[in-house]
């Protein structure tokens, strides 16, 4: 497992000193990119290549939120590429090698001239080197939306909303849509479906639902489509 070491800082804990989830999604997707830029395969030789990598759906699994000027080891291994599709798995440590989170991810590669999925490339292949996925109980990708969703005000997507790519990051999406939980709900897992990207000064139009201790928020577009979809659970997929 390729891990880099850190500690959690202010600007990342909540109200009660502990890390936010949009700062430990945020961590996640750092460790890849750090492993990334170290194989060379990073940012500028995607550019190069006219590739990007585009997340396909996320599943999150928290046992607890570290404090405040915890250290931490974050950790992510590839275990599967097959076409255009990358698996990968991610972890948070403590010092004492305890699991703070686990996750499961889903990657596709495209062409950014076509717009069109690529294959991954052979000196992918080579570079990154597959191992064994990560024990945890596995949620389907596909999350089902509840019906009689709640439609709530529409969102404008803004500037700090992007990233290197030039459309809404993956964590920007889920902390879109945290908005909509109610303060005392216990979040212990979080599952994402990315459908469609969403660009500077695009709508985003939320509807919220809760079912069974799940709270599931769809951002869709104006014609109604979902963009992204986005599950909080109380307890983690069995």
């Amino acid at each position: 497992m390729y891990t880099f070491e850190s500690r959690i800082r202010y600007s990342e804990t909540d109200s009660d000193g502990k890390l936010t989830m949009a700062s430990l999604i945020n961590y996640l997707q750092d460790c890849s990119t750090f492993q990334s830029e170290d194989l060379g395969l990073g940012v500028e030789y995607l550019k190069e290549q006219h590739l990007v990598w585009v997340l396909s759906s996320w599943q999150i699994v928290v046992e607890r939120f570290p404090r405040l000027c915890e250290r931490v080891t974050v950790g992510t291994l590839p275990y599967d590429l097959k076409g255009f599709l990358g698996y990968r798995n991610f972890a948070m440590l403590d010092e004492a090698g305890s699991y703070i989170a686990k996750a499961n991810s889903l990657w596709s590669l495209l062409d950014t001239d076509t717009g069109k999925p690529r294959a991954v490339p052979q000196n992918m292949m080579e570079a990154y080197r597959l191992e064994e996925k990560l024990e945890m109980a596995y949620a389907p990708r596909k999350i089902v939306i509840p019906e009689k969703g709640e439609v709530r005000e529409p969102l404008v997507v803004k500037k700090h909303h992007l990233d290197t790519n030039h459309h809404v990051n993956n964590q920007q999406f889920i902390q879109m849509a945290m908005e909509y939980l109610p303060d005392a709900f216990p979040v212990k897992q979080v599952r994402a479906e990315y459908k469609k990207q969403a660009f500077l000064n695009d709508v985003l139009i939320p509807a919220v639902a809760e079912e069974d201790g799940r709270i599931v928020v769809s951002l869709g577009d104006e014609a109604g489509k979902p963009c992204t979809i986005v599950e909080f659970a109380s307890e983690p997929w069995r």
